[in-house]
């Protein structure tokens, strides 16, 4: 691909776009080409701020017209940094964010463009959600193509899981739909693979009744008591409610209202508490937690739904330099527990973080071979080590202190693989190794809708081949 656009060149894309067209000159273009990630500054040829299925359609053809590598933005909070390209053309699809919500029928669509913030309040009026992830400001469709994993997957399973359907531009400009009764593969693929198939323009969800107030703790103990957190973890998710999500976090304290300053940016392990059942179920938790191990400070309130989704917006502000490394671990066994208290120490920037979700109850009622989705479905942690730092020199180091902690972490996992979407770098091993058997099917489906490779900015399926013909 020669990946260049001149002024001329963009000038014969706006004839025919309805939507915003930036070009390295033109006001608005650094805006434009900004990510979440800032280790990712790149410079596109041109952006393509869509409003419509139609401008996307006209996008991916004048791409391909012009041999422009294609990045696609929605939320853009990859980070790997795929929604970035040098050179190439961005499909843009932030202005594609319009919800519609059916809460007789307990359904919602909305562009792909759109923000969980958007969905979240939107459904919240109906005293509804969707599974989705815990950063307002990330958006729908990366999340739900890789996956989609949050506070309510105990109960209702991943994004992907309550995904009803999903139109579809292609690489040959086809605009399709894909749901269980229309192009079954392609509905399959999409649920866990990825952007590999085409641009999703709008996605219909099924909503579940919850909140709008539901039920926050956190509690917080020094980092020499890391083992006893996680072996009180350990037996608490034997029997743990579905209605309530614990995540565990090796992370420094924050400079909150809550936590008593002289223990500001001490570095810890925190249990996050999320109560979607009664306050009653919440508060015996909490009150079993702080009584088996008594931790330096806690705080617990009930709170909107959509304040919940919102608490670690801050912590993942845009403009901040990220690298992250995920895996599925069976069981926090004690040689696990002693990889993490000994690498999490190690972190030098006190905005880097490790957590730990379980997956289990509605996660793993979905049989494996349902979805696309890259990990098996028995009960698991997904484990993420996130390195970031607000200044790019201390990147290095938290790069390296996230490789290293990985590194040891892997004997101890399920395999090299992990959630997709928290790879901080595309690794064709490892994408393989996550997807598993999946990977062949995905790979012919793949050749299917997008034999040429055209949305290869991803965790990337090629395209299924014997010798030199695809298939």
């Amino acid at each position: 691909m020669t990946q260049t656009a001149g002024t001329g060149t963009i000038d014969e894309l706006r004839k025919t776009f309805q939507g915003e067209v930036f070009g390295p000159e033109d006001p608005g273009y650094d805006d434009a080409r900004r990510v979440w990630n800032a280790v990712h500054d790149r410079r596109p040829a041109v952006v393509a701020r869509c409003e419509s299925t139609e401008d996307v359609r006209t996008a991916i053809g004048f791409a391909t017209e012009h041999d422009l590598e294609i990045a696609v933005r929605g939320g853009a909070h990859s980070v790997a940094g795929d929604s970035a390209i040098d050179d190439g053309l961005v499909i843009d699809l932030s202005k594609l964010n319009e919800v519609t919500v059916d809460a007789e029928a307990k359904r919602a669509k909305i562009g792909g463009g759109g923000l969980l913030g958007d969905l979240d309040a939107a459904t919240q009026e109906y005293g509804l959600a969707v599974p989705a992830g815990m950063v307002s400001h990330t958006g729908v469709g990366g999340l739900t193509l890789g996956g989609g994993m949050g506070w309510l997957t105990r109960m209702h399973g991943l994004s992907i899981d309550n995904l009803v359907s999903a139109q579809l531009v292609t690489a040959d400009g086809r605009v399709l739909r894909a749901a269980e009764d229309e192009n079954p593969d392609l509905f399959w693929a999409i649920r866990g693979g990825g952007g590999n198939f085409g641009v999703v323009t709008e996605f219909e969800f099924r909503l579940h009744e919850v909140g709008p107030i539901v039920h926050h703790g956190m509690l917080f103990w020094d980092q020499a008591q890391g083992p006893e957190v996680f072996k009180l973890a350990r037996e608490l998710f034997a029997d743990l409610p579905r209605e309530i999500n614990v995540a565990i976090a090796g992370l420094n304290a924050p400079p909150a209202p809550f936590v008593p300053e002289h223990l500001h940016f001490q570095l810890g392990y925190a249990l996050l508490v999320n109560g979607f059942g009664s306050a009653e179920q919440h508060a015996e938790l909490m009150d079993r937690l702080r009584t088996a191990l008594p931790p330096l400070f806690e705080f617990a309130t009930p709170m909107p739904y959509t304040a919940v989704q919102q608490l670690i917006d801050e912590a993942n502000g845009w403009g901040k330099y990220n690298y992250e490394k995920g895996a599925y671990l069976e069981e926090l066994t004690d040689d696990v527990i002693a990889v993490i208290t000994e690498h999490l120490p190690r972190k030098q920037s006190p905005m880097s973080i490790n957590l730990y979700y379980r997956l289990d109850n509605a996660y793993s009622e979905v049989a494996d071979d349902a979805t696309a989705f890259s990990g098996g479905r028995s009960p698991r942690f997904a484990t993420f080590i996130v390195g970031v730092c607000g200044v790019p020199e201390l990147l290095p180091v938290e790069r390296e202190w996230a490789r290293s902690f990985w590194s040891a972490l892997v004997p101890h996992s399920l395999g090299i693989g992990s959630y997709v979407n928290s790879m901080g770098e595309i690794e064709d091993d490892r994408v393989r190794a996550s997807y598993g058997e999946k990977y062949e099917r995905l790979a012919r489906v793949k050749a299917e809708f997008d034999p040429d490779n055209v949305f290869h900015r991803n965790a990337n399926i090629h395209p299924a081949r014997i010798g030199s013909r695809l298939i």
